[in-house]
Formats: structure tokens, C-alpha cells, sequence
């Protein structure tokens, strides 16, 4: 297995940054660690570039002819191995060296090929959040894969909202050239299942959602709602409920308004409510927990009201959002996947590979990660962590100095949900 090449750049003129991060692929691509003959490439913008989205896509692909297949959107935000560009022109690439058979580039106009010409295990997903009914068509896209898995995010732009999907495959019959720069609806890659005898050397994903929320209180079953109002929590009335568990009155309406702020609601369906009726572990919602803000109380209906549509039987419980909160899942989710990926027994090259230190923590082949993809929400980032960058330093810690590229989102896709204020974190294995 080969470790993906990588380059980032800021400059306020974007051919002096696609100079700077071409350097930094060639680099990359010359080393014995590195792949040398990449097939895919994943392009991030910020959008002080999205004016010029066509060129920097054209000037990349005609310096990198062996690329066969692009894909990519705008961010406010872009991310990097142990940095983040927000408020600033920049671009990202992360080349990835796979077989042509094991994945496709697909957008409205190269739409994904039936399952008998390709059969898709899951799917990196980039959507304009402007798109008509985008949640059920992202759920859509989940039901077409076999892991009913997908992960990525809604773009997120103060100018012009891009994706990048451009297809050796060629486009739909009928539809004319394509640009490879879209707007609206869905695009991405669908990667198969590695299969056969000679699997073991090809890729595999693993993706894993943090949501950054400590639950403040136990669970309980919606057992009556009226549009957005909940109005009964365990047949109890809902705006009571959520009144004791904060600790707060009405009677004070300016402490309870400043409590009622910082509190949020963690939804899940029924199959996926815990049988004892309580949160498993502070800080610890898992992909079938959907956070949604607390938008308003309703004391004629002793009701409050959230920012999701639910329904009876589903299970809610009270939440909050911190910095402390969000480091520590952040560090569960890299601490899972490192645990996941760690052999039972290894060499001694490999142990000093997973056991170097963050100034020793070159990429190496070791570690078991050829590339990362993280998305996170406009709203997280490193002030959200306790500094610039703090929040991409929190992963190359946990992770080791690994190739990662992606965006800040306006939503964040994983499972079959948009998400809001989370990180998707998904990387490039040695299939086993």
C-alpha cells in the first residue's frame, strides 16, 4: 500500500497556489512511500476561488494528464493534515492511487451506472444544499450502496456554490461534453467492495462521525409531537421534562432563556434507542444520534419546539455543545480507528512507526492509512477547538502525520443523514 500524495497552498492569485501544491504532488509522487500512479483526485476550494473553479480544474488536470478522474466542491473552510484554511483563498488536492475497477466518478450528468455494471459498497457525496429534497436524495444514494453507508458534506459558499466531477468514464449518452464543474444536486465517487483472492492489496474505507455533544440527560420516547412541537416525552409533558433536567424555571425567564440557548436535542429511531433507556456515554452519540437545535417553548402546549420534523416513537434526549465535549469525541473517533487498524502482533519497524512521537510522526506505510478525507461543519473549526487549526492537530496527533485533505460543510453526510455541527471522518485502508 502506497500513502496518497497531497499538496495544499493560500495565495490570493490561484495560479500561484496550483503552482505551490503541484510542487508539493511531485514531491510526494517521487518518494518510494508514495503512490506514483494515481488514478483519482479529490479537489478542495475555498470560495474566493469559485469564480475561478473552471480554470483551476482545467489547469490541474492538463498538469496531471495520469489523473483519469476528478471530484471535489467549495468550502468556507478547506482542511489539510494538521492545518485549515477559512476566510482565506486556498486550495487542496489529495491524489489516490486506485483500481479503475474499485470506484466511479458520478454527478447529474455521468450519473452512477446500474448495480449490474457496478456495484457500489458506499460513496464520498458532495451536494449543493440549494437542491430540492437533498436529505432524500442523499438517502436515495444510501440505499444504492450495500452498506446503505455514505459519507461527505454540503457544500458551503458566500459566492458561488461548486462540485468537481470529472469522469474517465465518459458522460451520459445524449448529454454532451461535460465541464466537470456543476452546480446543484449530488456528485462524488462510489468505491465497490474489495473482493477475490488479491484483495488484500487493494483499499478499503472507514468512516467514522463525531458529534462533539455531552447528553445532560436521560433518554426518553416521544409520545407526542405535533409538527416541530414535541408536546410529550415518556407521556409526561415535554416542556416540563426538559425544564427539569436543566434545572431551570420559567418563573426566570433570563436564566432559563441563556440555558435553553446552549441546549440542544439528539434524535434517533426507536430500533436505535438503548433498552435501559439511558445515553451509553457522555459525549459519545453515536451516526444514529441526529442533533438538531432547540428553536422555541410553547407553555400554551407545554411543548418545544426543534429544528426537524419528529416523529412518535422516536427517542430524544437533552444535550449540550463545548469545546471540551468536541476534542474528546474527536479523540475517540482517531482512538477507535487506530484500534481498529492496529495489528495484534507486529514488527519492530512497525511498532516504532505506531509508536513515534508527533515531531517523529512522518507518514509511514506502517500505519496503515494511505489518505483521510475530514469534513466538519462551518461552525467547528479551530476557534470551536481553542485555536487555529486546533481541531486538524487534534486528528494528525491521534492519526500520526497521514495525507488529509477536505472542507468545512454546510452539512455533514454520513449513514444516510445530513447532520449538522459534527465531523465525518473517513480514510483509506489496506483491505484485510
Amino acid at each position: 500500500m502506497k500513502l496518497f500524495p497531497y499538496g495544499h497552498a493560500t495565495h490570493p492569485q490561484w495560479p500561484m497556489a496550483a503552482g505551490l501544491v503541484l510542487a508539493q504532488l511531485r514531491a510526494h509522487m517521487a518518494l518510494p512511500n508514495y503512490a506514483s500512479a494515481p488514478t483519482l483526485a479529490l479537489l478542495y476550494i475555498t470560495d474566493h476561488y469559485a469564480p475561478h473553479a473552471q480554470e483551476i480544474l482545467d489547469h490541474l488536470s492538463a498538469e496531471l494528464p495520469e489523473v483519469t478522474d476528478w471530484s471535489g466542491t467549495v468550502g468556507v473552510g478547506i482542511a489539510a493534515n494538521n492545518v485549515e484554511y477559512f476566510d482565506e483563498p486556498a486550495l487542496t488536492v489529495m491524489l489516490c492511487e486506485l483500481p479503475s475497477d474499485q470506484y466511479r466518478v458520478f454527478s447529474g450528468v455521468s450519473p452512477l451506472p446500474p448495480a449490474s455494471r457496478f456495484k457500489a459498497h458506499t460513496a464520498l457525496v458532495h451536494a449543493d444544499a440549494s437542491t430540492p429534497d437533498v436529505a432524500e436524495l442523499i438517502e436515495e444514494m444510501a440505499a444504492r450502496t450495500d452498506s446503505g453507508y455514505v459519507f461527505g458534506g454540503l457544500a458551503s459558499s458566500r459566492t458561488k456554490t461548486v462540485q468537481f466531477a470529472l469522469s474517465g468514464n465518459g458522460n451520459l449518452k445524449g448529454q454532451g461534453a461535460a465541464s466537470g464543474v456543476f452546480s446543484g444536486g449530488l456528485s462524488g465517487v462510489a468505491f465497490a467492495r474489495a473482493q477475490g483472492a488479491d484483495s488484500g492489496g487493494r483499499l478499503g474505507l472507514m468512516s467514522r462521525v463525531t458529534q462533539g455533544c455531552q447528553p445532560v440527560s436521560k433518554s426518553y420516547q416521544i409520545t407526542a409531537c405535533e409538527g416541530n412541537v414535541i408536546t410529550g416525552l415518556n407521556d409526561q409533558p415535554a416542556l416540563e421534562v426538559m425544564l427539569g433536567d436543566l434545572d431551570i424555571s420559567l418563573d426566570d425567564p433570563k436564566e432559563a432563556i441563556d440555558k435553553v440557548r446552549r441546549t440542544l436535542v439528539g434524535l434517533s429511531r426507536a430500533e436505535h434507542s438503548l433498552a435501559d433507556g439511558t445515553v451509553r456515554r457522555a459525549g459519545q452519540f453515536g451516526a444514529d444520534v441526529l442533533v438538531r437545535h432547540l428553536i422555541g417553548l410553547d407553555p400554551s402546549r407545554k411543548g418545544i419546539a426543534i429544528a426537524d420534523m419528529p416523529e412518535v416513537g422516536m427517542t430524544l434526549a437533552f444535550c449540550e455543545r463545548h469545546a471540551a465535549a468536541a476534542r474528546a469525541d474527536l479523540m475517540r473517533v482517531c482512538a477507535e480507528i487506530r484500534e481498529e487498524l492496529e495489528p495484534q502482533e507486529v514488527t519492530a519497524e512497525v511498532a516504532q512507526a505506531l509508536g513515534a512521537g508527533e515531531a517523529e510522526s512522518a507518514p509511514h506505510v506502517a500505519r496503515g492509512i494511505a489518505g483521510a478525507i475530514y469534513v466538519s461543519c462551518t461552525g467547528r473549526g479551530g476557534p470551536h477547538f481553542g485555536g487555529p487549526s486546533a481541531e486538524l492537530q487534534i486528528i494528525r496527533r491521534a492519526l500520526g502525520d497521514v495525507p488529509l485533505v477536505g472542507f468545512f460543510a454546510n452539512g455533514e453526510i454520513a449513514r444516510n443523514h445530513v447532520y449538522g455541527y459534527t465531523g465525518v471522518l473517513t480514510v483509506f485502508t489496506a483491505s484485510r
